[in-house]
């Protein structure tokens, strides 16, 4: 059984995982997490809910992060609030061991006036949907533009929901 150090995951973030019962690699991650740590890519992964999808697109990305720099470097896409927030505390609970890497995660139904004081502080990786990201873009409250991975988590469910355009729009906002 390949476990999460033979598949390259950092012994900090490891410790995370384990904190949170997460000693074994699924499949999903087996298959994704060696790909991703390995280079860039764009990468389309499929698998039932309660797999372990978050861990596999997550952990990859948070190796790929530099906590010295102040910027946003990561972004992921969720159809929904409630994906959104249940995605941000994973991340969170991976680096419990690791150097501050720091998440903030921005969604509709919630004072934007809140998000966009949040967004001053130094912010890693965003986690959003679409409308708000797209808002809070407008009013230069958020700057994507060194932004190095792009994650849409349950993108076949954006577009379902119509989120075709938005999405379009956020890629615009994204360097080459």
């Amino acid at each position: 059984m390949e476990n999460f150090k033979a598949l390259g995951v950092k012994s900090d973030f490891i410790k995370g995982l384990n904190d949170l019962g997460i000693i074994n690699p699924t499949d999903i991650q087996k298959q994704v997490i060696p790909l991703l740590l390995e280079g860039n890519m764009d990468l389309v992964g499929q698998a039932q809910t309660g797999t372990g999808k978050t861990a596999a697109f997550g952990l990859p990305l948070l190796h790929k992060i530099d906590p010295k720099k102040d910027y946003v470097q990561g972004l992921i896409l969720c159809p929904t609030r409630e994906l959104g927030q249940q995605v941000a505390k994973q991340l969170f609970r991976y680096t419990k061991y690791s150097d501050k890497i720091f998440t903030e995660s921005v969604y509709g139904g919630e004072k934007i006036d809140r998000q966009i004081a949040n967004l001053k502080r130094t912010t890693h990786i965003v986690v959003a949907t679409p409308g708000r990201l797209i808002d809070l873009v407008n009013r230069k409250a958020v700057d994507l533009s060194k932004v190095k991975t792009v994650i849409l988590d349950e993108a076949d469910e954006m577009l379902s929901m119509g989120f075709k355009k938005e999405l379009d729009e956020i890629l615009g906002f994204l360097p080459e």
